[in-house]
């Protein structure tokens, strides 16, 4: 196992966001010796606390707080400086096309940011972020999974999420020589 590793760090209702984080994983393994480590992070109940469903018997491992909790968490980390010029990327799944995937891509990059980690998006040179008619920004890879959540990553989002996790990998490997 690599000391150097991208964490793709996800939350999926109906499987299309994880779908996304398996390409995005797919992409950083591909272009590099790198290796990508999925998890996930569990459901947050109305009340907002992290609900306690069964750790699933296989797949990603589970980690202890639901994602808002998760980062909120991470005060230690910035205090310590830890993820410091460190690159992310943020990605999403939306039920209509005008969902806000943009704003949640951003809005999930603030927190980041505050840790002073490098934000990774997708340049306009990846040719499906122009002929995408379904998911895809140049901040992030989104999927447009249609109301019912049944919509499969389209051959543009799969491209895009390859792309990123791609650049992520050759982000990573750059900023630690």
């Amino acid at each position: 196992m690599n000391e150097l590793y991208v964490l793709v760090l996800y939350y999926s209702q109906h499987g299309a966001t994880r779908k996304m984080a398996e390409l995005i994983a797919r992409g950083v393994e591909q272009s590099s010796k790198l290796e990508a480590r999925l998890r996930i992070v569990p459901t947050v109940s109305p009340d907002t606390k992290a609900s306690e469903p069964p750790v699933p018997e296989s797949g990603p491992v589970y980690c202890t707080a639901a994602l808002k909790h998760f980062l909120d968490g991470t005060g230690a980390l910035w205090v310590s400086g830890s993820l410091i010029n460190k690159p992310f990327v943020t990605f999403t799944s939306t039920a209509s096309m005008h969902g806000g995937q943009e704003t949640t891509l951003l809005t999930m990059a603030i927190p980041m940011l505050h840790h002073g980690m490098i934000y990774c998006g997708i340049p306009y040179s990846e040719a499906a972020l122009t002929a995408t008619s379904t998911g895809g920004t140049p901040y992030g890879a989104s999927h447009l999974a249609g109301s019912d959540s049944l919509n499969e990553i389209s051959s543009d989002e799969r491209d895009l999420c390859i792309a990123l996790g791609k650049r992520l990998s050759s982000l990573t490997l750059k900023l630690n020589r």
